[in-house]
């Protein structure tokens, strides 16, 4: 008498792939400014590394504009190079 369920302790975890978007396009921001430092906060991780665009979702042409904001930022001591706890 082989019961053919599978059962599980805890339900499968089904995951629900949201659409990424480019934020920059969306809102039509042409320019990154560096000086805006909460802003480039959103695109860094707790310990400082820039986040990668399969993560943020944002277009190669702003991903790479990003990056050289997030490191003029830096070498102005604006942001930090790295942290322990950032956000």
């Amino acid at each position: 008498m082989a019961n053919n369920e599978v059962r599980y302790l805890n339900p499968p975890a089904v995951e629900v792939n949201k659409k990424k978007y480019c934020r920059f396009k969306k809102l039509g921001i042409k320019y990154v400014d560096y000086k805006d430092a909460t802003f480039l906060t959103k695109f860094v991780n707790e310990q400082g590394k820039v986040l990668p665009r399969r993560l943020t979702g944002t277009s190669l042409k702003f991903q790479r504009k990003v990056s050289t904001a997030i490191k003029r930022a830096r070498h102005l001591a604006l942001m930090p190079y790295v942290t322990d706890l950032l956000k």
